[in-house]
This record gives structure tokens, C-alpha cells and sequence, in this order.
């Protein structure tokens, strides 16, 4: 459930890289059409008819070397790039795929096509 107190600002708040990192990713959506994006306590969504992304920070739960954001991209199929630190189906035909961002290079055209094709079936 979303806080609607809960902002950009006070997510990142202290965390100036992932933001750096988030609107990379945001940069990347907004040039494949308009997306509503909710925040909470724990993530960012976005959305269309359904979410089809989501940007978390992993040093919210996780110790050790880990990067300053993860990028979770709703798939119907299950795409086998080496890139995704993990893959899993939640429910039948619907795959969940979360990559490690660790800089805005990161956000790249591949990147850019997964989240296209999200969009798309969010649609």
C-alpha cells in the first residue's frame, strides 16, 4: 500500500547514488510513454494499468557488497540474459526479474527494451 506522504525526497533521502541511479531509470521510461509512480516504504512502482516495474534499494535488507538499487521488470516470458541477479514466476506466465544497478550505464538500450516490453503488457 502507498503512503501518499512519502516522496522521492524521503525515499532517497541519504542515498544520493541510488537517485542518481532511479532517475536514470525514469529518464529511460518516459521516452517509452507516461507511467504513474507510486511510492512507498520500500519501493517505487510504476505503473500503467498494472505495475510493470519497480526500483528498491537491496541495503534495506541485505549487508555486504550490494548495489545502491535493484530494478525489478515484470515479464511474461522468462528471459534468460545473463545480466538478472535472479528470476523467478510468481504466478504461471508472469516473471519477475531483478537486476543490480550499480551506475547509469547500467540503464542502457537492453534495459530500455526489456522495460518497453513490460510496458507494453502493463498496457
Amino acid at each position: 500500500m502507498s503512503d501518499s506522504s512519502l516522496t522521492l525526497e524521503t525515499f532517497f533521502s541519504g542515498h544520493e547514488d541510488a537517485r542518481q541511479l532511479f532517475e536514470s531509470v525514469r529518464r529511460l521510461i518516459e521516452t517509452i510513454g507516461p507511467a504513474e509512480i507510486r511510492v512507498s516504504k520500500s519501493q517505487i512502482a510504476f505503473r500503467r494499468r498494472t505495475v510493470f516495474a519497480l526500483v528498491w534499494m537491496p541495503g534495506q535488507y541485505l549487508r555486504g557488497k550490494i548495489a545502491p538499487l535493484a530494478l525489478t521488470i515484470q515479464l511474461r516470458r522468462r528471459d534468460v540474459s545473463p545480466r538478472w541477479k535472479e528470476v523467478v514466476e510468481p504466478s504461471p506466465g508472469r516473471y519477475t526479474h531483478h537486476l543490480e544497478l550499480y551506475s547509469i550505464d547500467d540503464s542502457d538500450g537492453e534495459v530500455g527494451a526489456w522495460l518497453q516490453e513490460a510496458y507494453t503488457a502493463a498496457g
